[in-house]
């Protein structure tokens, strides 16, 4: 077991909890630890907390959030190794892919560092109409009050650090709730925060944690006392939380189903790797991981055979071995799940390569020609499956990507400088990639998607700006 804090981080200390749940390794069932279980009482209180110390959190120094939020990377750098088995235990995400959530973290943590000396506002013209003659115009951003960050359990920690960095650089306090599943390695986070707090004079309910279940997140984003709320999750859910929260400002990080298109003139050996690297990473729980590739059809029988001759390639195993890159779901739930929808497009049509269960993991699925109208094309499978479609041409396939409810991200191979650039100007996503895979993300640039993808922007410098109001000056000297 991991030895980790008692209760829950709430105001200026740590808050036992009557009921506490197991967290186990999704690969074989073990007992990871224990953890705390939050009430919407304790929610109500943490709000409270957060609210009583919004003012002072709001008139930090520049240099105070600067350095503290370049502690809590120091921090996490300092036990690095201890964090990525954490995430690797709760999560049963392989190795690799928790080492990468780590160190993606501390560039999140340094960045947010970076941006706090760039939170400033611009004079602006106010003589344009003669009523302005004489006056001096200038707007500055301003905090915009208590932040709920809602943390999905794929990326626990990173997750978490996309809500509570850019809300401390913005002089906001933050309430945190993870996901239920994967509530360990974000509680550490917490406590590396709320040391730092301590070190530098701040007050520690600037960040606080509250776990439980839907009741409890009911309690934090209906309270109109909160400024923004931030989910990275399901459509589904994040729909329901906009509703509940209306008016409050929402950021939503949603589900996709990213597409990789092949043009004519891709890259095949480029293009097929993209497809192994992109398809299975973190077994497929990512939501810009590829689901469907559409590939024009006078090369789509040699990209179709070089793919599948990839795929015994994909490790599947111990998440704790260096060389898995595919291991166990979530839960049971998620592995019957996937099952479920494979079945459902091979009963539609859909031809199947790969597939089936080893233990408790979903080995590496292809699809192939699979039709509209099935989950496994139609919404985001979170597991181990790549959809494969056939089309006459670029544009057939820029068609086929827009006609997704989700805009999140979407790649194309291609060597046309031309096929690129109308690649940017068609797609209907919020970000598109080319000549790699959908699921490339560096954490200082902005992420988000369009339609039921989400609105709003995360990376540090764009969640900052979400995270604050402009106020407007208008003097006459």
């Amino acid at each position: 077991m991991f030895p980790l804090s008692a209760g829950l981080p709430i105001g200026s200390g740590w808050i036992a909890t009557e009921d506490s749940e197991p967290i186990t390794f999704p690969y074989d069932g073990t007992l990871v630890s224990y953890a705390p279980v939050g009430t919407p009482a304790l929610a109500k209180q943490a709000l409270d907390e957060a609210v009583a110390v919004a003012r002072e959190v709001a008139a930090l120094p520049s240099r105070t959030r600067r350095a503290l939020l370049n502690r809590v990377a120091e921090s996490i750098e300092s036990e690095r190794e201890q964090l990525e088995k954490l995430l690797v235990a709760e999560t049963g995400k392989p190795l690799v892919d928790c080492r990468v959530e780590v160190a993606r973290t501390i560039v999140t943590w340094q960045a947010a560092a970076e941006e706090v000396s760039r939170l400033h506002g611009e004079t602006v013209p106010l003589d344009l109409l003669p009523s302005g003659d004489g006056l001096v115009g200038f707007w500055t951003r301003k905090p915009i009050g208590v932040v709920v960050g809602i943390a999905g359990f794929n990326y626990p920690l990173l997750l978490a650090s996309h809500k509570i960095a850019p809300a401390i650089a913005a002089g906001c306090p933050v309430v945190c709730k993870p996901a239920p599943q994967t509530p360990l390695a974000t509680l550490r986070l917490v406590h590396f925060v709320r040391q730092a707090c301590e070190e530098f004079d701040v007050p520690r309910a600037t960040v606080q944690l509250v776990t439980g279940d839907a009741e409890v997140g009911s309690v934090l984003v209906t309270d109109r006392r909160v400024g923004a709320v931030s989910f990275t999750g399901s459509a589904a859910v994040g729909h329901r939380i906009a509703r509940d929260a209306a008016p409050t400002k929402t950021l939503l990080e949603l589900g996709s189903n990213a597409a990789l298109v092949v043009a004519e003139d891709a890259d095949l050996d480029a293009a097929v790797d993209a497809v192994v690297r992109g398809g299975f990473y973190a077994s497929g729980q990512a939501c810009i991981s590829v689901q469907r590739v559409l590939v024009v059809e006078q090369v789509a029988q040699e990209f179709t055979e070089r793919l599948l001759g990839r795929l015994d390639e994909v490790v599947v195993g111990d998440p704790r071995e260096q060389t898995t890159r595919v291991s166990a779901l979530i839960d049971k739930k998620s592995t019957h799940r996937v099952l479920n929808w494979v079945a459902a497009a091979v009963s539609a049509g859909a031809k199947l390569a790969g597939g089936g269960v080893d233990g408790t993991v979903n080995r590496p699925t292809v699809l192939l020609d699979v039709p509209d109208g099935v989950e496994c094309w139609d919404e985001e499978v979170f597991g181990p499956v790549v959809c494969l479609r056939t089309v006459s041409d670029v544009d057939a396939a820029f068609d086929e990507v827009n006609a997704s409810r989700y805009g999140l991200h979407a790649s194309v191979f291609s060597r046309s400088l031309k096929t690129a650039f109308r690649a940017l100007d068609r797609l209907d996503v919020g970000g598109v990639v080319i000549n790699e895979v959908p699921g490339f993300r560096s954490d200082t640039m902005p992420y988000g998607g369009v339609k039921d993808s989400g609105v709003g922007r995360e990376g540090p410098r764009f969640a900052i700006e979400e995270l604050t109001v402009t106020r407007m000056a208008v003097l006459r000297p």
